[in-house]
């Protein structure tokens, strides 16, 4: 069975709401779905994992949480691109450009990223759990 590692950073519970319905979608498809808080995962644990979903909400001046987040990203960043993965998070003001810049380091340094960077605002909505399943299903098809 395909392993696959949701690494998320939540401060209110959102983006760990996102990261469970995920998770939820991928035992749906059969595969093994680990939520594993960003605190407890470093680059040697990639080689464990068929697939990714990152999940951090927007900080600060619409960036990645930099206290462990964004260090723990950074160090796994270059060991990711022969794998799908998948980025998602909340935020609560502004647009989202956060998302945005997330997306295009992820493309630039030629990660595989199975769809657009899923967003919700605040606590994920039915509309936002349901595009969670979406993108997880993305990311199981990318697994077959």
């Amino acid at each position: 069975m395909k392993k696959v590692a949701i690494v998320y950073w939540s401060g209110t519970g959102n983006t760990l709401a996102m990261a469970n319905e995920i998770a939820d979608e991928l035992k749906n498809s059969d595969l093994e779905a680990e939520v594993i808080n960003c605190s407890s995962f470093s680059e040697g644990d990639v080689a464990n994992y068929d697939g990714f979903a990152f999940g951090c909400p927007a900080m600060g001046s619409e960036e990645l949480e930099e206290g462990e987040f964004e260090p723990m990203f950074e160090s796994v960043e270059k060991s990711l691109s022969d794998k799908p993965v998948l980025i998602f998070g909340s935020y609560e003001w502004a647009e989202g450009e956060w998302m945005h810049t997330w997306q295009e380091r992820c493309e630039g340094d030629g990660i595989n990223l199975v769809c657009d960077g899923l967003i919700a605002y605040d606590y994920p909505d039915d509309d936002a759990l349901k595009e969670c399943r979406r993108a997880a299903s993305d990311l199981a098809k990318a697994l077959q």
